[in-house]
């Protein structure tokens, strides 16, 4: 329970880029202040020019300035804020910044701390959603310990298996391993990826679903007890588990379907003293069953698509639950209205991936009606090669699937990028497949249309869109 309602005068932004401008949009239509901290190379980024007030925290790497949490709080208690939005990436699922943050008496825009550890350790994370009964697929109880252990799972739940982080995700510390041989290598690469990315060596394995669809359902709860899920997202169109676009709804969901999810989703938010927005994820069979994956602890970069079909604002939600305010709705007033897509437009080769940052000398955004936009850059603004190459998301709303596809091919032929290569290339191709088109898809889709279209279509589809490829 809380201890009634807070008002939040001043809000600081431990972020950068596309969604740190996206809360201060929020903060400001609610009258709140906002702080912008940045690294020595993001004092031009357009969320450091929207903002109230703003400060340098630290050099280029991560280590000194976003992920610098003395020099984080040490801005916040000068500018004297009530609340940090930690955004997603970063700090935004760090257990030990939340408690800092609580310690030093400022509210954190998010779960509270003991939830965040909980929910990141994926081990433990998978303990407690099968206490509350939410489905979870066959796996090791614990972390494994050795390869005997492992080879020994892996019989009694059957091959193919994967390997995964305990205290990892979006792709890093994962392996998929088909015959008992590949387990030693399988364990030890795994383990050293993760031991790299997130300070902690170990993995567990879990049964291998071959051709699944990535759910994930939103949630948004207050710190009474009050849940209640906004539909789901669509994130099968991925690679190497990073994901390229999502839309809302997914083209399978039935309504029973969605409904038997968001109340499991929902169930295990409660069982676990949930508050804020999260997203629970899924893995739907081919058979309409799903399983736990895994909880994010923070708003996701594609929440837009939920905003858009739900018409709600889920960062104003995730201020005023953190201001100790009720939810202010119940699920019967959730509606899903139409069909909306995005498509994350990164700095990158796009037929390589290669990043590729550098100077942008043309920007032109699309318009036109139900398409959004969500971005930090502008002409002439250099892209640095530090961060996440993501650069903008492209969002548009129909009343259709069929429609929303359309608009969102109108919508990327007309946003010009010039000066460094970007996927939007790709993004066009991807709308263009009749896989795609039909909802006939899998998190396999990446690698089967890259299959099917080789290299050559690409690079001819990129060179077809000048600056923009």
């Amino acid at each position: 329970m809380n201890n009634g309602p807070r008002r939040f005068r001043k809000i600081l932004i431990a972020n950068r880029g596309e969604i740190a401008c996206r809360i201060i949009w929020t903060c400001k239509e609610m009258g709140i202040g906002t702080v912008a901290v940045h690294s020595d190379v993001d004092r031009d980024s357009l969320h450091v020019r929207f903002a109230d007030e703003s400060a340098c925290i630290g050099p280029a790497p991560s280590a000194q300035s976003y992920l610098n949490i003395p020099a984080i709080i040490s801005a916040a208690e000068i500018f004297n804020v009530d609340a940090i939005h930690p955004g997603y990436g970063f700090l935004a699922e760090s257990a030990y910044f939340a408690e800092i943050c609580e310690a030093c008496n400022i509210k954190f825009i998010g779960p509270r701390s003991e939830v965040i550890r909980l929910m990141g350790e994926k081990v433990e994370a998978r303990r407690a959603m099968q206490a509350a009964g939410v489905p979870i697929l066959p796996g090791s109880p614990e972390a494994v310990q050795s390869e005997a252990d492992a080879i020994k799972l892996a019989r009694e739940i059957g091959l193919p298996v994967i390997v995964k982080a305990s205290a990892g995700g979006g792709g890093r510390g994962m392996r998929v391993v088909r015959s008992e041989n590949e387990l030693g290598h399988a364990l030890e690469t795994a383990s050293t990826e993760a031991a790299a990315a997130f300070k902690n060596g170990a993995v567990y394995l879990e049964k291998f679903v071959e051709h699944p669809r990535h759910i994930e359902i939103q949630v948004v709860a207050d710190e009474n007890g009050e849940c209640v899920y906004l539909g789901e997202r669509e994130c099968s169109i991925q690679r190497r588990h990073q994901k390229l676009l999502e839309e809302a709804p997914s083209p399978v969901m039935t309504p029973e379907l969605r409904q038997k999810m968001g109340e499991t989703a929902v169930a295990a938010c409660k069982s676990i003293g949930y508050s804020s927005a999260g997203t629970v994820e899924f893995l739907l069979d081919e058979e309409n069953r799903f399983y736990f994956m895994e909880m994010n602890t923070r708003i996701q970069v594609e929440h837009p698509v939920t905003e858009m079909v739900t018409l709600t604002d889920i960062v104003r939600n995730q201020i005023r639950t953190a201001e100790g305010e009720p939810l202010g709705f119940t699920q019967d007033d959730v509606i899903i209205v139409g069909h909306a897509i995005e498509c994350r437009i990164n700095a990158e080769n796009p037929v390589t991936f290669a990043p590729s940052p550098g100077t942008i000398t043309t920007f032109n955004l699309p318009g036109g009606p139900g398409v959004r936009v969500d971005t930090y850059v502008y002409p002439d603004y250099h892209v640095p090669p530090f961060y996440d190459s993501l650069i903008a998301k492209v969002i548009v709303h129909a009343r259709t699937r069929e429609l929303a596809i359309a608009r969102m091919r109108r919508a990327l032929d007309a946003m010009v990028i010039e000066g460094i290569q970007t996927t939007i290339p790709l993004h066009l191709k991807i709308m263009d497949d009749p896989n795609f088109q039909a909802g006939n898809f899998s998190t396999r889709f990446m690698e089967e249309f890259l299959a099917k279209n080789g290299r050559k279509n690409l690079t001819a589809s990129a060179a077809l869109t000048g600056g923009s490829a």
